[in-house]
């Protein structure tokens, strides 16, 4: 039976030094979903995953795990139930697939315990459900971005927390390997019931996987809820300062935003050139 943890941030201000980057913000995961934290650069939305985390302190306020302080939580604890997967994390050089995927188990280790079949069922259970049970001996170094991205969520996966935070985790990948890692995460949270919640530039990939939304503009939460009942033309201006339609996906049927910009400002009059558009081949249409 999955254990569902609850993850909330209260009256939570963070950042760097003297600068104030999250400032006064209250939200809580809901327990079993994922959610998307969308935002503009500089918006705080790392800042405010790192802060979940415990990467960073709070300045003001607290992040509550399952109603306790987190940085009142032991470490060992705290990792054994909540997950990061960092923007860019750095494997260490020559290190194997599976020796990677292996440290996820950290937590699980006591201090002179040996790996046990735990472990070995942990690590060969998420390299078969992220795809590289056949990279399991190859460098990390030798793959490409979008196997790495697998094998960084399978480390993830064998930590076997029910609580996982993923920072841009579709950075430097094109789409069709964007799509295969949010897949890879939706079935994740379908099948273990874990409790996901990451940070994406795309708010039209957001809007389409997320259960939950939050929109944050200057460090300060400024919407959350379900992507339909959020996300309009008035909060892409607001956040992304953006004019934009929004207009039901055809696909999925979740909210699309369809960005104007200053040269798409005006509809084209029905006998503008695009009339005589041409096909790919040069052929009129």
């Amino acid at each position: 039976m999955t254990v569902q943890h609850s993850l909330e941030a209260q009256g939570l201000s963070s950042g760097y030094g003297a600068v104030t980057i999250v400032d006064g913000v209250d939200l809580a995961l809901p327990p079993g979903r994922i959610s998307v934290i969308v935002g503009a650069n500089a918006s705080g939305k790392s800042t405010l995953l790192k802060t979940l985390a415990r990467l960073l302190p709070a300045s003001s306020g607290a992040v509550l795990l399952d109603g306790r302080r987190i940085d009142q939580v032991p470490t060992r604890e705290v990792a054994r139930t909540l997950g990061l997967l960092p923007q860019t994390p750095v494997a260490p050089e020559g290190i194997a697939v599976a020796d990677l995927v292996g440290r996820g188990r950290h937590p699980h280790q006591r201090l002179f315990r040996s790996w046990t079949a735990d472990d070995e069922r942990a690590v060969a259970q998420a390299l078969a459900e992220t795809g590289v049970a056949d990279l399991a001996d190859r460098s990390v170094d030798e793959l490409s971005g979008g196997q790495r991205q697998r094998v960084w969520i399978a480390m993830a996966l064998a930590q076997e927390t029910q609580v996982l935070l993923l920072d841009e985790p579709t950075t430097y990948l094109d789409l069709t390997h964007q799509i295969e890692v949010l897949d890879l995460l939706t079935d994740l949270n379908r099948e273990r019931g874990t409790t996901i919640a990451m940070v994406l530039h795309d708010i039209n990939l957001a809007a389409r996987y997320a259960d939950h939304l939050f929109a944050m503009r200057g460090g300060r939460l400024v919407a959350s809820g379900a992507p339909r009942d959020v996300v309009t033309a008035d909060l892409i201006r607001d956040v992304l300062g953006l004019e934009s339609q929004v207009i039901p996906d055809p696909v999925s049927g979740t909210p699309l935003i369809l960005p104007i910009g200053r040269h798409h400002a005006h509809p084209l009059a029905a006998d503008a050139p695009a009339a005589a558009a041409t096909t790919p081949s040069g052929a009129h249409a």
